[in-house]
């Protein structure tokens, strides 16, 4: 759940700013890309936690009413719903803490659950918001399976370094990128090319950077561009990297080529900039293809 307090300027330290508004709204990595693809009329199923209070509850409410599929959704009565304390600026910047409760809970059970109860599944979109442990279990199995594998590396945190073989799609930022590669900075495209190259090397299908307000940049074996974003004029950036995540998904499991489903996400990402909130803000279908027709 995330607790947003919306404010003129981020605080420095020792600093206490007077907010303008506030805001309780369904958030969460996971669940903010089961929506993005749900909304954008993708068939979405969540595996997770949440735990047995007021805002588990609300959670799971809000992904059903967003068509996204609880089956394989734990209620935990051991510990307190994550939850997201998010401030905001007057330019959509951002400054985010999180309390991980039920999310730190969720196991390869869990997985093992989801994939008995599908059968067959088509992609794995997964963050590092849940144990290392749960996630690369997941990939594996994934891959094994036969299923796209796309891997948000947020919350950054190290990765096994036998992992990013499994791992079809990657899509890290700037400094996700810089701690992935195990370089200083990344600031050019060539230093993002020269990092990602890295990843590559590793058994990373393709290395997708957002870029933000510039965009995305592609690099895989046979593939170096950079994707343009589009000119909106942005609200709340809160939940942009989530929207992008399951655009990517929704538009790779689609069939679109690879340049075509990043142009895609960018939309999604985009749409997202408008609006308020991070689950809130998911962009329709219809609202991407608005854009991409404006170009």
């Amino acid at each position: 759940m995330d607790y947003t307090i919306y404010m003129d300027h981020l605080p420095r330290e020792g600093e206490t700013v007077i907010g303008t508004d506030f805001k309780r709204s369904p958030g969460g990595k996971g669940a903010n890309q089961a929506v993005a693809v749900a909304r954008l009329s993708g068939k979405s199923h969540f595996a997770s936690r949440v735990g047995a209070d007021e805002n588990g509850e609300i959670l799971l409410n809000n992904l059903r009413r967003n068509n996204v599929s609880t089956e394989f959704v734990t209620v935990d009565k051991r510990i307190y719903t994550g939850i997201a304390l998010i401030f905001t600026d007057a330019k959509g910047r951002n400054m985010i803490a999180v309390a991980s409760g039920t999310d730190a809970k969720v196991s390869c059970r869990d997985v093992d659950k989801a994939f008995r109860g599908l059968g067959s599944v088509s992609c794995l979109l997964t963050q590092l918001e849940i144990p290392m442990k749960t996630v690369t279990y997941a990939i594996r199995k994934a891959k094994k399976s036969g299923a796209l594998t796309i891997l948000n590396p947020a919350p950054y945190r190290l990765l096994p370094e036998d992992i990013f073989q499994y791992i079809d799609f990657i899509t890290p930022n700037r400094v996700e990128l810089a701690a992935l590669a195990k370089v200083d900075t990344v600031k050019s495209l060539t230093d993002i090319e020269k990092a990602s190259r890295k990843l590559i090397k590793k058994g990373v299908g393709a290395v997708i950077v957002t870029l933000g307000e510039e965009g995305a940049y592609i690099v895989s074996t046979s593939i170096t561009k950079k994707i343009p974003s589009f000119k909106i004029k942005v609200v709340d950036t809160v939940g942009a990297g989530d929207a992008f995540s399951g655009g990517l998904a929704y538009a790779l499991v689609n069939g679109m080529d690879l340049k075509d489903a990043v142009r895609f996400a960018n939309a999604a990402a985009a749409v997202s900039c408008t609006k308020y909130g991070a689950q809130a803000s998911m962009p329709k279908l219809s609202e991407v293809r608005r854009l991409l027709k404006k170009g």
